[in-house]
C-alpha cells in the first residue's frame, strides 16, 4: 500500500480509495457486494455491505498477522507408574491454560473463522525462561501450583510442558466477512451504521481499537478484544442507549458521539483505557432548534454535525476533559454527509453535486478550518484514450474555463474507431449551390457515439470567420463556405445547413477533416427552406459541425461525473500543510490548452478569452446571490491557545496544582468577539473544569509572590466572593505574555480599542500599576446605575503613586522612584496628554 487511503463509497455502492500518493479513484477489486458504508483506520477498514453484514479488510505488510495458541500437559508421579497423566482429584486438568483453571484440550481449538488457518500442528516448546530444557520439554516443581524448574530434582512430584501451535490471517486485502453474533449467539437486527477508533486510548495492546456500531432497530453495539494479532475482535456486547440512535461516531480517543431518531444528540462519558466503552451518556441539544442533526462526526479536539437541512455546524470546546463541548457554529456550506479524519481533517459530500469536498486550514489553532475544496480527481477506469466528439472537446474549445458542464447528462457512450485522438469542433456551412455530400456506409462494428449539444456559439462563430480567409485561397473546384451572417438572437430566418467533409488542404496542416452525424445533416436537408424558423442558437450542435484532430487523449468516461454517498477519512494521513497531488492536476489542463493554441488563430484565442470573461462574470454574479444568506466563514472563526499553568486552589488542601490552561476566542453572529477560558484539572483521579467568559472579566493583575510568577482574574461574581483566578506561569515572560493576551481579547470583547478616552477614569495600585477603565452610558444611569464591580480595568504601561486627570484628557502623575541627579526624597512629576 503506497500512502494512506482516503475511502469512499459512490450512490452505487462500489467502494474506491484515493491513496495520498495517487491522482485516481481506485476500486475496490474484491467488493463483490454493494456497500452502504465504511469505516476506515490506517491498518483497515471496516464497511457495511447491502445484505447488512459487516465486512473487514485488512491491508497486507511485510509481517503477517500470527496468533499463537498454547495449552499445557500436566502430569504427576506415583510410585507404580512414575510420571503419568493419573492426577488427584484436587489436581488441575490434565490439559490446561497456565494457570490450570481452565481446561484446554488440543481438540478443543478451533480456528475463529474462516479468515484463518493453522501453520502446521501442534509442537512443544523447549525453552523455558530463555534456556533449552531437556528433549521432551518437561519443567518440574514439587506441587501444583510452584516455581517449576528445567531440572528434575527428587522432591520433583509433579511436571508440565507447553504445547503452541500457530494460525495464520489469511484474508488480506479482501472483504472478509464477520460474524454476527455476541456470546448468547446470533444477534437479533442487522446493523446499519458502523464507526471504528479509539486508536490513541492506549497502546497497549497492539492495534487495539474500538468498533462501534448501530442496528435497525436503534440499539448500539460494541466489539469486542479487536487488536493487531485479532484483527477481527472476539464478540459483540450490546451498550444502553436513552433511546433509538440512527448514527454513531468514534473519535480516535475517547470522544464518541451519537444521533437520535428524534434529532438530538448523545455524547459517551467516561471512555478510558480500562473501559473503552465508556459508563454514562449526555444529551446534547440539537445544533438547530427547530431542524433535528442527522450525521455527526468526530476527531481528538473536533465535533462536526449536520443537520436536517444540510447545514453544516461545528462544535466548540471540545477536548478529553469537556467531550459536550460548549456551543454550537454555523457554517458555510451544505453537505449529506461529513467525516473527520486523521489530525481532525474533515472531509464532506456535497448536497448539490454529490462530490467529495476537503476543508482546508485546519490546523491545531483554527480547527473549523477555512474553506471547502473539491476533490475533483477521476476514477481508474475513467483514464482512457477516446476519440472525437467527446466532452474533451469542450474543454478544449474554452468552455472549460468557465467551471461548467451544461450538458453533462449528454456524454459519448463508445469510443471512436481512432483511439487517441482529441478533436475541436468547428462549425461548416455548405452553400446553396452545394450539393449535400454523399453518405458513406456506417461499419456495423462502430457504434455511433451520441454527442453533446453546444452551449454557445460565439467561439465557434469566431472559428468559422477565420477558417473563410484561408478557404478562399484553397486550391479551386473545394466547396466554400459563405460568411456567416447572423449572430446569437437574431430573429432572420434561415434554413439550416449540412455539414461537409473537407478535405485536408482546407485544414491548413496535416489534420483531416471528417463528418461527424450524416443522419441529422440528412434531416436538415429534408426540412428545407420551409421546414421552419430557428436562430443559430437552435439549430447549432456538435452533430452538424466537423472536426479536426489535435492528438491529445481524453481524461474522463462516460461516467464523468461520480455520485458519491459516503467518505471516510480515518486513515488518511494529511494535515493542513499537506501538499496533495489531488490539487495539482492544473499541469495536465495547461499542457491541453498550450496543445490547442497550436492549432488555433489570435483571432479566436481573442473571442475565447472574451467568451471566458463574460461568463465567468455571470457565474460569479449567480453564485454571490445563492450564498448571500450564508454566513461569512471568517465571521464564525474558532482560535485556541493552550497552555500548562499551576493554579491555586481554595479549598483543602491549599496547594498549587498543575493544570492546562485555554483560551478560545470566536465570532459571534453579529460579528462581535469573544472567548471563554478553561481550566482543566484532576480532583481525585476525575477530570474537572472550570471556565469564565472574557466579557465577564472585570480585572487581570498580576500578584506579589517572591517564588512564582502568579496574577489573579477577577469578574464581578468572584470580586464579590473574593475568590479571583489565580495562576501561576513558569517564567515572567510567559505570565506577561498572558496578560497581554487576555487584555486584548477583553477588550476586544467589548469593544474597546486604541488609546484612554478624555472621560477615561484612572486608577492606581498599591504596586503602582496603571489601570484604565472605558465609562459606558449605564455608568450613572437612573434608577439602575452599573454597579462598580462591573466595570471593566484594564492595564496600562508604567508605575506611579498617584495619577490625576481632567475631562481635556490631561494626565499628571506622580512617580514612585527617586530620577537620576535629584536628592534623596525628592519625587517626579509626570504629564501626559491623551
Amino acid at each position: 500500500m503506497s500512502g494512506s487511503l482516503l475511502w469512499a463509497v459512490d450512490v452505487y455502492g462500489r467502494v474506491y480509495s484515493l491513496s495520498t500518493r495517487g491522482q485516481h479513484w481506485e476500486p475496490c477489486r474484491d467488493a463483490v457486494l454493494e456497500f452502504k458504508r465504511v469505516t476506515a483506520v490506517q491498518q483497515c477498514c471496516w464497511g457495511i455491505a447491502c445484505d447488512n453484514c459487516i465486512y473487514l479488510i485488512v491491508h497486507s505488510s511485510d509481517v503477517p498477522i500470527r496468533y499463537q495458541e498454547d495449552a499445557y500437559e500436566n502430569q504427576r508421579w506415583n510410585p507404580v507408574d512414575n510420571f503419568s497423566d493419573r492426577l488427584l482429584p484436587s489436581d488441575r486438568w490434565q490439559w490446561s491454560d497456565i494457570t490450570g483453571l481452565e481446561h484446554r484440550p488440543l481438540d478443543s481449538f478451533l480456528l475463529p473463522s474462516g479468515n484463518w488457518e493453522w501453520e502446521g500442528g501442534w509442537y512443544i516448546d523447549e525453552n523455558f525462561g530463555g534456556e533449552a530444557t531437556e528433549k521432551d520439554g518437561w519443567t518440574y516443581a514439587m506441587d501444583f501450583p510452584a516455581t517449576y524448574t528445567k531440572d528434575k530434582k527428587w522432591n520433583s512430584c509433579v511436571r508440565r510442558r507447553r504445547w503452541i501451535r500457530y494460525r495464520k490471517y489469511k484474508a488480506t486485502d479482501t472483504w472478509a466477512k464477520i460474524p454476527s453474533e455476541n456470546q448468547s449467539g446470533s444477534l437479533p437486527d442487522p446493523f446499519n451504521d458502523i464507526s471504528c477508533g479509539g486508536w490513541e486510548i492506549s497502546e497497549e495492546p497492539r492495534g487495539r481499537l474500538s468498533l462501534w456500531a448501530v442496528s435497525l432497530q436503534g440499539k448500539v453495539w460494541f466489539r469486542e478484544g479487536i487488536q493487531h494479532h485479532d484483527p477481527e475482535g472476539s464478540s459483540w456486547e450490546e451498550v444502553s442507549v436513552p433511546g433509538e440512535v440512527v448514527q454513531i461516531s468514534c473519535g480516535p480517543l475517547d470522544l464518541v458521539w451519537a444521533v437520535l431518531w428524534e434529532g438530538q444528540l448523545i455524547v459517551r462519558e467516561g471512555v478510558t483505557r480500562d473501559c473503552p466503552q465508556g459508563s454514562t451518556w449526555v444529551v446534547v441539544d440539537s445544533p438547530s432548534p427547530h431542524v433535528g442533526a442527522i450525521h455527526v462526526s468526530v476527531g481528538v479536539n473536533v465535533v462536526w454535525s449536520v443537520t436536517k437541512d444540510n447545514k453544516v455546524w461545528f462544535r466548540r470546546g471540545i477536548n478529553s476533559h469537556n467531550p459536550c463541548g460548549s456551543g454550537w457554529i454555523s457554517m458555510v456550506g451544505e453537505m449529506v454527509t461529513i467525516n473527520v479524519g486523521l489530525n481532525d481533517q474533515v472531509w464532506g459530500i456535497g448536497r448539490e453535486d454529490r462530490a467529495v469536498y476537503f476543508r482546508q486550514g485546519v490546523t491545531s489553532s483554527e480547527l473549523s478550518g477555512k474553506a471547502w475544496k473539491a476533490v475533483n480527481v477521476p476514477r481508474e477506469g475513467d483514464i482512457r484514450p477516446h476519440s472525437a466528439n467527446s466532452t474533451s472537446s469542450l474543454t478544449s474549445a474554452g468552455c472549460f474555463f468557465t467551471g461548467e458542464v451544461q450538458a453533462q447528462s449528454v456524454m459519448s457512450e463508445d469510443s471512436d474507431t481512432e483511439v487517441g485522438q482529441q478533436r475541436v469542433v468547428l462549425e461548416g456551412a455548405a452553400g446553396p449551390s452545394s450539393p449535400p455530400p454523399a453518405t458513406p456506409p456506417l461499419q456495423p462494428d462502430v457504434p455511433k457515439p451520441r454527442i453533446p449539444k453546444v452551449t454557445s456559439d460565439s467561439f465557434i462563430s469566431e472559428i468559422l470567420s477565420d477558417r473563410e480567409a484561408k478557404q478562399d485561397c484553397a486550391t479551386t473546384g473545394a466547396a466554400s463556405i459563405p460568411e456567416e451572417e447572423g449572430i446569437l438572437g437574431e430573429t432572420e430566418a434561415r434554413p439550416p445547413v449540412p455539414a461537409l467533409v473537407l478535405s485536408p488542404s482546407l485544414s491548413g496542416g496535416g489534420a483531416q477533416w471528417t463528418n461527424v452525424d450524416l443522419e441529422e445533416a440528412h434531416s436538415h436537408l429534408a426540412v428545407g427552406p420551409a421546414g421552419g424558423r430557428g436562430d443559430t442558437a437552435d439549430t447549432c450542435s456538435l452533430s452538424s459541425v466537423a472536426t479536426y484532430t489535435l492528438g491529445l487523449d481524453e481524461l474522463y468516461g462516460a461516467d464523468e461525473h461520480p455520485l458519491w454517498a459516503w467518505i471516510s477519512g480515518g486513515g488518511c494521513a494529511v494535515d493542513g500543510h499537506t501538499q496533495l497531488n489531488w490539487f495539482n492536476s492544473v499541469t495536465a489542463i495547461a499542457s491541453s490548452v498550450q496543445s490547442m493554441s497550436l492549432s488555433v488563430s489570435p483571432a479566436q484565442t481573442a473571442a475565447w478569452r472574451r467568451q471566458i470573461f463574460e461568463q465567468l462574470s455571470e457565474r460569479t454574479k449567480r453564485e454571490m446571490e445563492n450564498f448571500k444568506h450564508y454566513e461569512q466563514a471568517v465571521e464564525q472563526s474558532v482560535w485556541v491557545k493552550k497552555g500548562s499553568m499551576q493554579w491555586w486552589r481554595d479549598w483543602k488542601p491549599h496547594n498549587w496544582v498543575d493544570v492546562r490552561f485555554a483560551l478560545e476566542q470566536f465570532s459571534g453572529p453579529d460579528g462581535n468577539k469573544d472567548g471563554i477560558l478553561f481550566l482543566y484539572y484532576n480532583f481525585h483521579e476525575e477530570k474537572k473544569y472550570l471556565h469564565a467568559f472574557i466579557n465577564e472579566v472585570t480585572i487581570l493583575v498580576p500578584v506579589l509572590n517572591d517564588s512564582k510568577h502568579t496574577f489573579a482574574i477577577y469578574t464581578a461574581e468572584r470580586t464579590k466572593q473574593r475568590w479571583p483566578i489565580r495562576l501561576a506561569a513558569a517564567t515572567e515572560l510567559e505570565m506577561y505574555d498572558w496578560l497581554a493576551l487576555l487584555s486584548m481579547s477583553a477588550c476586544e470583547s467589548r469593544g474597546i480599542q486604541g488609546p484612554p478616552s478624555k472621560q477615561a477614569i484612572w486608577s492606581v495600585t498599591c504596586k503602582g500599576d496603571i489601570f484604565v477603565s472605558e465609562p459606558s452610558a449605564g455608568l450613572e444611569a437612573c434608577p439602575y446605575p452599573t454597579p462598580c464591580d462591573q466595570m471593566f480595568w484594564r492595564q496600562v504601561g508604567g508605575h506611579l503613586r498617584l495619577v490625576e486627570c481632567n475631562s481635556l484628557g490631561v494626565v499628571w502623575g506622580w512617580a514612585m522612584t527617586t530620577p537620576p541627579g535629584c536628592t534623596p526624597g525628592a519625587t517626579e512629576v509626570a504629564s501626559s496628554r491623551v
